[in-house]
């Protein structure tokens, strides 16, 4: 039975929304990417624990007082490989919806298909938003071939989420195993940005190379945002750091890509940056709760 997902979380009692997490194992133990990639990803980011189940993923930031987006991706032309149920997703979500949220996936190279799948998810399933991998999935999203999907997507109202920048899926591979980062590239959500100027999209991750064209964009764009997932704060270019103090303040949303980085690893390299204190709070929930539609 199709479960459709109803957000049941209290907002005043949680103290940040993590915009980037993923679930990598779905409910019958079927892997999002094919074995080599994901054990290229695991070592990339050394992460500890690495296929926890969306039950875990609950608990995990139900002890944190934490909500959470949770998502997979639907690369299957560009890998080959079935991606993980989003029924699942949602069922999962479902039960735990008191601290999670999902967004759904779908495959921009699968046409018109791609926009009927979009639709179900939004409105049979209820999912929040989307996630695009545009080098995992191995499209150019400025390419206008896949703008009836932005149009699709901006007429559900739900925001979306792109991988941005470095790729640590394929690092070390011969050739990356085929994927290339130039999908990855902010400049071209610009163009999107642009042209579907209703249409909420979030920048996942600091951009690097390319975190002044993401300073940039996010900053002339009102519809863009960016992700802090995927680096320890530590790490954040020096850029995005001062930008985040002033005309990006609210414009940067918490995020982690737990697994790969924990919440509490996060969020204690965070609490380093050199970031007023004005704008912390925005940056770990306000920004989310608009970019949500559930701020009011």
């Amino acid at each position: 039975m199709t479960v459709r997902y109803e957000l049941g979380i209290n907002f005043e009692a949680i103290n940040a929304i993590d915009m980037h997490v993923h679930l990598e194992v779905d409910e019958c133990g079927h892997k999002a990417m094919p074995e080599d990639l994901f054990e290229a990803s695991a070592a990339y980011f050394k992460s500890e624990e690495r296929t926890p189940s969306i039950d875990r993923i609950a608990q995990v930031y139900r002890e944190r007082q934490m909500a959470a987006v949770v998502f997979t991706v639907d690369a299957r032309t560009a890998l080959g490989h079935e991606p993980n149920s989003i029924e699942d997703l949602v069922a999962g979500c479902s039960r735990n919806n008191d601290v999670l949220i999902p967004f759904g996936s779908v495959d921009p190279r699968r046409g018109e298909a791609a926009l009927e799948d979009a639709t179900y998810q939004a409105q049979k399933l209820g999912v929040r938003g989307f996630k695009f991998h545009p080098s995992l999935q191995g499209f150019d999203p400025s390419d206008v071939a896949f703008y009836p999907l932005w149009e699709t997507l901006q007429e559900l109202g739900l925001p979306c989420i792109f991988h941005t920048g470095q790729n640590g899926m394929g690092a070390g591979l011969p050739g990356g195993r085929g994927i290339k980062l130039r999908y990855s590239n902010p400049l071209l959500l610009d163009d999107v940005a642009a042209d579907f100027p209703h249409l909420t999209i979030i920048m996942a991750h600091p951009s690097v190379p390319w975190q002044d064209e993401a300073n940039s964009i996010a900053t002339h764009k009102a519809n863009v945002y960016i992700d802090l997932s995927g680096w320890s704060p530590k790490y954040f270019p020096a850029s995005l750091v001062k930008m985040g103090n002033n005309v990006l303040a609210g414009k940067l949303l918490f995020g982690t890509d737990y697994p790969l980085i924990t919440p509490q690893k996060w969020m204690g390299a965070f609490a380093e940056l050199e970031l007023k204190d004005s704008v912390r709070p925005g940056i770990l929930k306000g920004n989310a709760m608009r970019v949500l539609g559930v701020d009011g």
